[in-house]
């Protein structure tokens, strides 16, 4: 993996961590399937802003459009609410350590679907990054003693829609490299947007903008920059990261948004790191070590 597509995929994860805050708080507050929609529209009014500057807004072919949209429905709506329902139940940290076993699926998926290896090298530094998710969450375990299996189905769900929304998109990126991640993310947002409204007419009590009325001025603006923090950015780098980067690589490195986690929630509450968080980032420094070299 070089450095650019190491950079991009690290800063996606930073901006989705700083993100998961306040996709949690919100959640809490008002509820997962709103905070999903609305941080979707959020990103799809920056999506349009940013493609109509760059003038890049074009019709795709049923081909590849159908297929961007049918892996943001996948991943980016019903995927990501199971996700923030997780968040609800575990907290974005263990949430996001169950993400630990998404590059055996995706790297999976992309020997069967793209003939892409996984080598000894790259092996090595995704379990440098499952350690490092392993060590993070052993301290909450401990204080708990108990796993949560509501939180972890609900994980594990979102854990595998998201790899097969990843999975489909990086097909329409080697079906047609002219189609660009921006391009992309407007038809995957799209199409969690599709899946948010359908869902809005069976749920009559699922509004968009009327929740916000329950809010003050500055919980809109915290709410609004979540979104574009960890939907527009984050989505934003990462596609432009598996355009062209090793899927279970790739998966590795995203899985150390745990890390990025634990330390706002550091910050969130004005704790000090413990030394499990310390340990974990060991171990993430060793993965990048391996990823780099």
């Amino acid at each position: 993996m070089n450095s650019q597509v190491l950079l991009l995929a690290l800063g996606s994860n930073f901006f989705f961590a700083l993100g998961s805050q306040f996709f949690t708080y919100f959640s809490k507050r008002i509820g997962a399937t709103w905070m999903n929609w609305y941080k979707a529209y959020v990103a799809q009014i920056c999506f349009v802003a940013w493609l109509l500057l760059k003038g890049g807004l074009v019709l795709l072919p049923w081909s590849e459009g159908g297929p961007l949209m049918l892996s943001g429905l996948i991943g980016l709506g019903a995927g990501d609410v199971l996700l923030l329902l997780a968040f609800k139940e575990m907290g974005p940290g263990r949430t996001l350590m169950l993400f630990a076993f998404q590059p055996l699926l995706v790297g999976v998926g992309a020997f069967f679907a793209f003939n892409q290896s996984i080598d000894a090298t790259r092996f090595w530094a995704i379990v440098f990054f499952i350690l490092c998710i392993f060590i993070i969450s052993l301290e909450s375990f401990k204080k708990e003693r108990h796993w949560g299996m509501k939180g972890i189905l609900l994980a594990l769900g979102g854990m595998a829609l998201d790899g097969a929304g990843v999975l489909i998109t990086r097909g329409v990126f080697d079906a047609n490299a002219d189609v660009s991640p921006l391009l992309s993310n407007f038809y995957r947002t799209m199409g969690a947007l599709i899946f948010f409204w359908a869902l809005s007419f069976k749920r009559k009590d699922l509004k968009l903008f009327s929740p916000l009325k329950s809010l003050n001025g500055k919980e809109v603006f915290w709410v609004t920059m979540g979104s574009l923090f960890g939907t527009f950015i984050s989505l934003s780098l990462y596609l432009a990261a598996m355009q062209s980067a090793h899927l279970a690589s790739l998966s590795g490195v995203a899985i150390t948004g745990t890390l990025f986690s634990a330390l706002f929630e550091c910050l969130w509450h004005r704790r000090w790191p413990t030394r499990y968080l310390l340990a974990s980032f060991v171990s993430f420094l060793l993965g990048m070590k391996i990823l780099v070299l």
